[in-house]
């Protein structure tokens, strides 16, 4: 071609210029032409899958196209150094030179580090750089494994100052706590706020785990009070999965379980239990307390449980639609015979985008039915410790062994508790949600979304007409039936623009929801003729007495919010970072005086790391400093009449009779209190973010102070200025304070071997500061009456200003005296042989851990994954209450006793007394967790991966504590008591299997 070219020029001397200039110009199109070539290929991701929507730019031209739905491009090059450009949202970009290649496929790798860095707050997401207050983003990847019947369990030990503890029952929830406690109520007033896909307080037991992409906890105020006066225990946002833009994907997932008891009380057999009764002169038992058994009633109690997991989900995403939907299936069978749980869980959605993008609309639809079987654990888990092992379970006839003359701890056979009383729980929520979302200009974007909210909740009870703990009543039944509904809508402004280094985020919204709760009745009665058909036909009961029927006497009850709200946020030369924000709310169940409440914060951010002068510490690769004030509330738990005065059946008022007719009685039950207000917790935040050697190592270290006022409790108060004896008031503080670190590394990365650990701590100190005001007051409020022989009035907790949330009082222990008596301190300071007075207490200690740990490890080689997770707390007490009450030696020819009371003297008649000899350390690590996978990544077009694993929870512990397990329920106002009531804690090893299609 260049031989031809000179040729032209040459002949261009002697011929004319016009012919020249053709000539030429013919030569060089024919060149290009000649260059040019069109480049083929198909792009895929990490598992092989064709990618649609892949972006494929020609650099040098700027033309641009994208991959078929199968994955196919075609472009046109100029030349073998040309550069061909792949970009697909979500995906590392990646550039190619042609070459002499005619084909080029390319696989397109997913920018983890994207996906890592976006964290979800009130009403939008940030990027995590940006983010001025305490927040803590967990991705699936990185949630815990095994079989776990609550996702509030994906987040043990991951999550630094959050302190979550659950036993082996499969029906309970487990107790979350953040930061410590800042109330004085109980049960919902103690957990953090639940934010699912936008919805606020939905519930989480709508969700299967698979489902969830990500969790996101808020944990200051300066991150919470957007949501105002539900925030103050923080906020946990959970992002569900949704299908990435232009795939499709089928994944199946499921797991088998078997599941054992980790530990038991070891208590005496029944030859060992003889022998003891024998060495110390105590007379033969009768017949009916020893038929020359040796019954392990725990063994007896318990079984193997078998667990199954399965989960399909599918999912799409085209031009201008998101699609999915999901089912999951979950059966898991508690340790302890007739308890256990099965929940089926329906999901769809879809997402549909019209007018170039600018309107987006999307709707989906949850319902999780949970079947529970349950037994009545209070008495089960005693009478299985505590039942004499020299009686066997059954009569000659088959009929369950019992002995109503006996006294004692455990009095009524084990196994008829089980099987003669019974409750069947099934519970159905449905939650349908649905957004519109318009961009009105640039920058400004307008959404609404409305929920609802529906709950059934059907509780069924029967005790037989053999029931020891109902005799000679023919049956007991009771029935109850509620709905529970809640309405949310949801309507708030985006404004986000960047004006030169200036970046500029506005919100503002309105919120209102509508709770109407227990619409619905209940009801016991007794006397059946027979047990055939248990609680199903109420009608062919028989009772005797008009006191025998009894009605629930829970109110229908209508709860309203109305909330403003509005947040600011500026961001200069990618530096400094301010963010305000205001929000207004307005509930139904405060004081008329006091409806309404202001929950104010601020935070700032310093991106230390994009200053000038750190570009000469090149070690360092991020740090940041934020601090954050706000404001946030505390409204949870209440009904719609905590502030009105209500009438009802007084306590203890029983039926009169009154012209002839039988009545109830009514009268006041609460007084009306107008100025009943929120509990208010203010959160000063302080923290640092760092990256280390390239962001090998990166952590945080976050210093909060936490104080709660205006604490709600129910004092006691004079019937001559009010019509009820106590009343519901805004008194006290609590102030919790504390220190958070997390440090996150890669120690080693390369091709083949890949290792990734994770290591928070956590230390939080609470403190009551004030039980009273100028109008109530209390010096102290005792908790945790435990009861036991001779101690039904006793208390062994209290709440005083200067001491914690689970203060233990108690006696104090002395040993031994030459009679082999405990003895214990009086108040004065002598010692006594006899049971101490109350007086005789003393504070000492409590159950707030100092320290809360987790370290998480990920190995990853070839094909191969490894996750470890160990986790545990130090610095708390436990008190064992239950091997106080199994110590008494003097009561053997009752109940059982646990070998450690063979080293006691059988004289020993206060052995048994709740003290603080029986005041133990909580202290636990705990191998939480241990999975082992592998992953096959078949060279299949319709098979994206395989991974199989195995996997394996509690697999073992370090501790001193000498009960079940140290790991005891750290919520409400009475934590770190074990008594007498604890569902063994279980060990177990799972299959499993996910397939991605």
């Amino acid at each position: 071609m260049e031989k031809h070219y000179r040729s032209i020029l040459r002949l261009c001397h002697r011929s004319s210029k016009t012919i020249c200039l053709f000539m030429l110009m013919f030569m060089a199109t024919s060149m290009a032409f000649a260059q040019q070539r069109t480049i083929r290929g198909t792009v895929t991701d990490e598992t092989n899958l064709p990618l649609p929507g892949v972006v494929v730019t020609v650099k040098s031209t700027g033309k641009a196209t994208s991959t078929t739905a199968n994955g196919i491009y075609q472009v046109t090059v100029s030349g073998p150094e040309d550069v061909i450009k792949f970009t697909f949202l979500g995906s590392l970009p990646k550039e190619v030179t042609v070459g002499d290649k005619k084909v080029v496929n390319v696989t397109m790798v997913t920018d983890t580090k994207q996906l890592k860095d976006v964290v979800v707050i009130g009403y939008g997401t940030a990027s995590r750089k940006d983010v001025t207050g305490a927040i803590t983003s967990v991705k699936a990847e990185d949630f815990n494994a095994g079989v776990l019947t609550t996702p509030a369990e994906l987040l043990q030990g991951k999550v630094a100052g959050l302190n979550i503890t659950k036993s082996g029952d499969p029906n309970k929830q487990p107790a979350t706590i953040l930061r410590g406690p800042s109330t004085l109520r109980e049960g919902a007033a103690q957990q953090p706020f639940y934010v699912i896909d936008g919805v606020p307080g939905a519930s989480i037991d709508l969700l299967a785990p698979a489902d969830i992409e990500s969790i996101d906890v808020l944990k200051d105020a300066s991150s919470t009070a957007i949501y105002g006066s539900r925030a103050a225990n923080g906020v946990i946002i959970v992002t569900t999965r949704r299908a990435k833009a232009g795939q499709t994907r089928l994944t199946y997932s499921a797991y088998a379980a078997v599941e054992n008891v980790s530990k038991n009380i070891d208590v005496l057999t029944g030859d060992e239990l003889r022998k003891y009764l024998t060495d110390n002169g105590v007379p033969k038992l009768s017949a009916a307390d020893d038929d020359g058994s040796n019954t392990n009633w725990q063994k007896l109690a318990e079984r193997t449980g078998y667990s199954q997991n399965h989960n399909l989900s599918y999912g799409g995403a085209g031009t201008n639609s998101e699609y999915g939907a999901s089912v999951n299936y979950m059966k898991n069978n508690g340790i302890l015979n007739n308890t256990s749980l099965e929940r089926t869980i329906y999901k769809g959605y879809i997402n549909q985008r019209f007018f170039n993008d600018r309107l987006k609309l999307g709707i989906t639809l949850t319902n999780s039915a949970t079947k529970n079987n349950d037994i009545f654990q209070s008495q089960v888990l005693s009478g299985i410790l505590f039942y004499l092992p020299t009686v066997g379970p059954y009569n000659a006839d088959g009929t369950y062994k019992e002995n109503y003359s006996r006294t004692g701890s455990g009095p009524l056979n084990p196994l008829s508790l089980i099987n003669n009383n019974f409750t069947r729980t099934e519970n159905n929520k449905t939650l349908i949600n649905g957004f519109a979302s318009l961009d009105i200009l640039k920058g400004l974007k307008f959404t609404v979304s409305g929920s609802t909210q529906k709950e059934q909740n059907n509780v069924n009870t029967y005790s037989t007409s053999q029931s020891g703990i109902y005799v000679n009543a023919g049956g007991v039944a009771v029935r109850s039936a509620y709905t529970n509904t809640s309405n949310v809508v949801e309507a708030y402004f985006n404004y986000d623009r960047v004006f030169g280094k200036h970046s500029l985020k506005l919100l503002g919204g309105y919120s209102y929801q509508q709770d109407r709760n227990n619409d619905g009745f209940g009801v016991q009665t007794q006397g059946f003729s027979n047990d055939a058909l248990t609680y199903n036909y109420l009608a062919l009961s028989n009772p005797t007495q008009l006191s025998q029927i009894v009605f629930n006497p829970a109110y229908i009850s209508t709860l309203r919010f109305v909330s403003f709200y509005a947040r600011a946020q500026y961001e200069f030369s990618d530096k400094y970072l301010l963010q305000a924000s205001l929000r207004e709310d307005g509930s139904s169940a405060f004081g008329i005086n006091q409806r309404h409440g202001y929950f104010p914060a601020a935070s700032a951010g310093w991106k230390i790391i994009n200053e000038d002068f750190m570009k000469s510490i090149p070690v360092i690769s991020d740090l940041k400093l934020r601090a954050g004030y706000g404001v946030s509330g505390n409204s949870l738990g209440f009904d719609a009449f905590t502030a009105r005065l209500i009438y009802g059946v007084p306590p203890g008022g029983g039926k009169f009779l009154s012209n002839g007719n039988i009545v109830n009685p009514i009268g006041p039950v609460r007084n009306d209190n107008p100025d009943l207000k929120w509990e208010s917790t203010a959160t000063t935040n302080i923290g640092l973010d760092f990256g280390l050697f390239n962001n090998r190592l990166t952590g945080s270290v976050d210093y909060y102070i936490k104080k709660t006022s205006d604490l709600i409790y129910t004092y006691p108060v004079s019937t001559t200025l009010y019509f009820y004896p106590f009343y519901t008031a805004n008194v006290g503080k609590i102030k919790n304070s504390g220190i958070e670190v997390v440090l996150n590394a890669v120690p080693v990365k390369s091709q083949a071997f890949t290792w990734r650990t994770s290591f928070n701590v956590s230390h939080n100190k609470n403190v009551v500061e004030s039980l009273s005001n100028s109008q109530f007051g209390l010096n102290f409020i005792q908790t945790a009456q435990l009861g036991g022989k001779g101690q039904s009035g006793n208390y062994s907790q209290i709440i005083q200003p200067g001491y914690a949330i689970g203060t233990f009082d108690l006696w104090h222990y002395l040993g031994k005296n030459g009679n082999g008596v405990s003895t214990y301190e009086k108040a004065d300071g002598s010692t006594t042989a006899t049971q101490p007075l109350t007086t005789d207490q003393f504070i000492k200690y409590d159950a707030q851990p100092k320290l809360i740990y987790g370290w998480s490890n990920s190995f990853f080689y070839k094909g191969f994954d490894l996750n470890f997770l160990v986790r545990g707390v130090y610095g708390n007490k436990v008190l064992n209450a239950t091997l106080a009450s199994l110590n008494n030696p003097a009561d053997s020819k009752l109940q059982n006793i646990p070998r450690f009371t063979l080293g006691e003297s059988f004289k020993d008649i206060n052995a048994y007394l709740i003290s603080d000899r029986f005041l133990e350390s909580g202290s636990y690590l705990r191998l939480d967790n241990a999975t082992l996978g592998y992953t096959i990544k078949p060279h299949i077009q319709a098979i994206k991966s395989l991974r199989f694993y195995a996997s394996g929870n509690n697999i073992f512990i370090i501790t001193k504590y000498r009960g079940v397990d140290p790991e005891v329920n750290i919520g409400g106002l009475t934590p770190g008591i074990d008594n007498r009531d604890y569902y063994p804690k279980t060990r177990t090893f799972s299959l499993g299997i996910t397939a991605q299609f």
